[in-house]
């Protein structure tokens, strides 16, 4: 007995650790960033050398694959509970192409590096992707404007023209080299060598530092030395090392001269960050729109679901009765026959309203998961939706004037438009400055040096004795070197006037060409906004009296059923005309239905035009960048 105690709690422990365990890992998979860029530290000392020049190897964190610890936490007994809350959430969280946009930033980033280096700048933006679309739209009208692809509002990536003068290459350069030689060389004249074959050992070393800055001056500071080792007896040093230190500087005076010519890029790659982050903040919206699109049509397609299945209850019903009426002799037989006719129908439009509402269903699961319904378990669940939509009573509109100014200060697409216009302004100073001539000055340096010992093959100096001051080791080398005992001078300047220049030229009007252009695209986005955001009013507007006069419409069918029953009762109608009067009601009731989707979708084209789909929702953009999203679920018990 003591031993099962001891297992049983043994098991209960495992299965806490467990727990836990599990608990752990998912609450650190959420907190950890989706995309992270690590240096690892270098496996030996010796590469840390390397960390200055930026020799490191930078990783970027795998993709992720798997959901939040949210989706699954919404499950109860086979069925997923979503309000439209943790819709957003889960969007935000697991939406594919979310997550796709979300490494604009950081590969923007990385061009932003690239151009600080003086490279060309790179194409790194990525497309909005149209958000998903209901299975069903029938009845439902969706407004052109504001939403993703419809709208008059390009949704293009940054700027990356590379035309004009070249930017400098602005990161500096550390050569070293060194050479070790052995020469044999038979002599046909040995007069000057007094020998037959010439032995020369060759040491050779060259160390030299490059670097341009942004006004395009560029220095160089070289050091070379050489050793050789020769056995002639004229020399009059054996072995003896030659050195040089040269500082060569170099300075265009006309094209490249402008540092807002040479740093062009850099500040391009800094707009084109911003246009990232725009990107990123209109994806989001277009998918959250979209998405909330597909959980309110579900919503409108399971109270479709509920109504065609009253009315297949209520064709059963019929049926029966008619049967019973028949067998009493109380109904001619035919009455049978449409009362089956009327729950074959019944039965038809339910079965087309369930087929909408998993294939609805099966868009929504995978617009809320990284994998779709790859996993077994998801693709089983039934969502069961737990908002019902609301009409309000009226609209608290503010003046049409007013929704446009804030439109146009909250639209990521107007920002963004003319963060690409300042963009090509930008790049219009880089043709311009091509139309000028290429002028280059520079100023050549060399400090020369010579020192060795006395050539021991030389005996009796019959050849001659070499001066004292060159006599010595390296470092009489190095002091000759750096007391400039044998200096170089040299100064000038190159010049290059192209005749024509047609190439330049060419670029120069084509870009101020371009930038007009964009100056009238921007008027453009300016104007469908003011469009869109009219539109908009109109759709919401007529959205809410289509509700209203399908709630009419739908009261004076459920009047008439009434009366027609009435009458029915007393004689006075038929089976025909009841059954007429049922169909009606059925009708309705749908057309009701779908007018409340109509609304849905007239409101959130509105918050999309006015641009305040993000405020309305509470959805704080670094929650989106991140992918962890801070709000609690309706469901107890469900991972925040």
């Amino acid at each position: 007995m003591e031993l099962h105690t001891l297992a049983r709690l043994a098991m209960k422990s495992i299965r806490t650790f467990l727990a836990l365990a599990v608990a752990l890992n998912a609450a650190q998979a959420q907190t950890r960033p989706e995309v992270t860029i690590e240096t690892p530290a270098p496996k030996y000392g010796i590469f840390k050398l390397a960390r200055p020049f930026h020799l490191e190897r930078r990783v970027v964190s795998k993709t992720n694959l798997t959901n939040s610890p949210r989706l699954e936490s919404l499950v109860r007994a086979g069925n997923l509970y979503l309000s439209a809350q943790d819709v957003i959430a889960l969007a935000l969280e697991n939406n594919i192409d979310i997550a796709i946009q979300r490494y604009g930033p950081y590969l923007s980033t990385e061009v932003l590096r690239r151009a600080q280096g003086g490279g060309f700048l790179r194409d790194v933006g990525t497309p909005i992707t149209p958000g998903p679309q209901s299975v069903s739209l029938a009845g439902v009208t969706v407004n052109s404007g504001g939403l993703g692809a419809g709208s008059g509002v390009g949704s293009g990536g940054g700027i990356v023209i590379q035309l004009g003068t070249a930017p400098p290459s602005l990161d500096p350069t550390l050569y070293v080299s060194a050479n070790f030689q052995h020469n044999t060389t038979p002599l046909s004249n040995t007069l000057l060598s007094q020998i037959p074959f010439l032995l020369n050992d060759n040491q050779s070393f060259q160390m030299g530092y490059s670097q341009t800055f942004i006004t395009g001056t560029n220095a160089q500071l070289f050091y070379g030395s050489q050793r050789y080792k020769l056995n002639s007896p004229t020399t009059l040093l054996n072995p003896y090392d030659t050195g040089f230190l040269d500082l060569y500087i170099q300075q265009p005076l006309l094209q490249g001269l402008s540092p807002a010519v040479n740093n062009r890029n850099i500040r391009v790659a800094k707009n084109n960050m911003k246009v990232t982050d725009l990107q990123f903040k209109r994806q989001v919206i277009v998918t959250i729109s979209a998405i909330l699109n597909l959980y309110w049509d579900l919503v409108s397609f399971n109270e479709d679901l509920r109504i065609k299945q009253q009315a297949v209850d209520t064709a059963q019903k019929l049926f029966d009765d008619n049967n019973a009426q028949v067998k009493l002799g109380a109904m001619a037989a035919i009455e049978i026959t449409r009362a089956n006719a009327e729950l074959s129908n019944a039965k038809q439009e339910l079965l087309i309203t369930q087929t909408n509402v998993l294939q609805q269903e099966t868009v929504l699961k995978n617009a809320l998961s990284r994998n779709g319904i790859a996993s077994a378990w998801f693709d089983e669940v039934h969502i069961v939706t737990l908002d019902k939509i609301v009409v309000p009573d009226k609209e608290d509109l503010k003046p049409t004037a007013e929704l446009i100014a804030d439109a146009l200060a909250a639209r990521p697409e107007i920002e963004q438009t003319k963060v690409n216009l300042e963009s090509s302004r930008i790049n219009l100073l880089g043709t311009k400055n091509a139309l000028l001539p290429s002028l280059q000055a520079f100023v050549d340096l060399t400090n020369n040096a010579l020192s060795g010992a006395a050539n021991s093959l030389n005996v009796g100096n019959v050849y001659g004795v070499p001066d004292p001051y060159v006599v010595g080791g390296y470092g009489n080398l190095l002091g000759q070197v750096f007391r400039r005992n044998y200096p170089n001078y040299s100064v000038g300047f190159q010049l290059n006037i192209p005749f024509r220049n047609r190439a330049a030229q060419g670029d120069y009007v084509a870009d101020q060409l371009q930038m007009r252009q964009s100056e009238l695209q921007l008027q453009k986005a300016v104007s469908q906004v003011r469009v869109d955001v009219k539109n908009a009013v109109i759709a919401l507007n007529q959205a809410r009296s289509r509700y209203e006069s399908a709630v009419a419409t739908r009261k004076l069918a459920q009047e008439t059923l009434q009366a027609e029953q009435n009458r029915f009762r007393f004689g006075e109608s038929t089976i025909a005309q009841v059954v007429q009067a049922q169909r009606d009601v059925t009708l309705d009731q749908s057309l009701e239905v779908q007018a409340m989707a109509n609304y849905t979708h007239a409101q959130i084209a509105f918050d999309d035009a006015v641009g305040r789909t993000l405020d309305v929702n509470h959805i704080q953009i670094d929650e989106a960048v991140t992918g962890q999203v801070a709000r609690s679920s309706a469901i107890p018990g469900s991972v925040k």
